[in-house]
């Protein structure tokens, strides 16, 4: 169980810190973050990649983080922390994929990620309750 814990803190990690990047990218540069134009974004309710970016920040840059932290902290609730956020990263690349219509390698890879996650924390939730 020790080495399910450490491949989901460091999962939560990696998300949080590149969704960091990605939000703060989107904020500081609505109109091309990372090279992205707004063309992407013509059928999907959203002018620029401000709004994106202020929720990939927050809710999954910071929240990951804070579903790191929780690990660190050994909060007893920390598997249902991190079911939270993992849903939230599956919902936000399902979400993305309608908005901009299409689907990217990056997406797929996410999502899988996302999956992942959300079974180890599964299987955290289930050891703590024997």
């Amino acid at each position: 169980m020790r080495v399910f814990r450490l491949i989901l803190f460091s999962m939560h990690v990696l998300v949080g810190i590149g969704a960091l990047v990605g939000g703060f990218a989107a904020i500081l540069n609505p109109y091309e973050p990372l090279g992205m134009t707004t063309d992407a974004l013509k059928d999907s309710p959203f002018d620029t990649y401000l709004i994106p970016g202020l929720i990939l920040l927050v809710l999954l840059g910071i929240g990951n983080l804070l579903s790191a932290g929780m690990f660190v902290l050994k909060w007893r609730l920390q598997g249902f922390l991190s079911g939270f956020f993992s849903a939230t990263l599956v919902f936000w690349i399902v979400i993305q994929c309608l908005l901009l219509r299409s689907i990217a390698f990056q997406h797929i890879l996410f999502f899988g990620v996302g999956t992942l996650m959300g079974l180890l924390s599964l299987t955290l939730i289930f050891d703590q309750r024997n």
